[in-house]
């Protein structure tokens, strides 16, 4: 049996990297490559492939509300996220949003291959070290900052991760598909649990945490 394939990644170089790891198993068929979020959602509901692998990071798209969409669009489709994102932080959230599995892009191309294996199979895929991090309750937290962080709700999660990029208010508002109102509530919330006096703060914090978490 041939599985398809659809490879989600803003780097064509990236992307053409999976495609050749992924051709060296004949049970393995790309049958569609992106860049874009939105186009995912296309192609994932016209081909309805068997696995997408993706990353979080895309320029029209926020990551976990992606995964949520793609579910959505085509229940049966399994979804491996692939990403330089911290593995402590992202790994638990992907999997609640929908992912059957989470692995590192600095991991070997045995373990891609295994992680591929596994999320086909209907079976969770993490690493070891995070499986260990899952069974002590310790998922989602690190030293300092990285608790608080990892004490926010997933659509927290998503706008701070959003607000460390750079983006405005509006223009984060359209990749969640939210109101503005919403977003700036959630900013309030998110302020209030970091314990952040004001926006320039958020701003500062989310995006060194941004820059720590990759």
């Amino acid at each position: 049996m041939v599985h398809k394939v659809l490879i989600v990644d803003e780097s064509p170089l990236l992307r053409a990297g999976l495609k050749s790891v992924l051709a060296t198993d004949a049970d393995l068929l790309v049958c569609a490559e992106t860049g874009s979020g939105q186009e995912a959602l296309q192609l994932v509901g016209e081909l309805r492939p068997d696995l997408v692998i993706m990353d979080l990071s895309l320029p029209d798209s926020a990551g976990l509300d992606l995964i949520r969409r793609l579910k959505a669009r085509a229940p049966a489709t399994r979804i491996l996220v692939c990403c330089l994102h911290d593995e402590a932080l992202f790994a638990e959230r992907t999997v609640r949003a929908g992912a059957l599995g989470f692995i590192s892009k600095r991991e070997p191309t045995e373990n891609l291959m295994g992680a591929v294996r596994r999320v086909l199979a209907g079976k969770v895929y993490l690493s070891h070290g995070m499986v260990e991090r899952v069974v002590s309750g310790l998922a989602g937290r690190r030293a300092g900052d990285g608790q608080a962080v990892g004490g926010l709700s997933d659509r927290e999660f998503e706008v701070f991760g959003l607000i460390g990029r750079g983006l405005p208010t509006g223009v984060i508002a359209e990749r969640l598909h939210l109101s503005v109102k919403t977003v700036e509530s959630h900013r309030e919330k998110i302020k209030r649990k970091l314990g952040l006096a004001c926006s320039a703060e958020l701003a500062r914090c989310a995006v060194q945490w941004s820059l720590d978490a990759t």
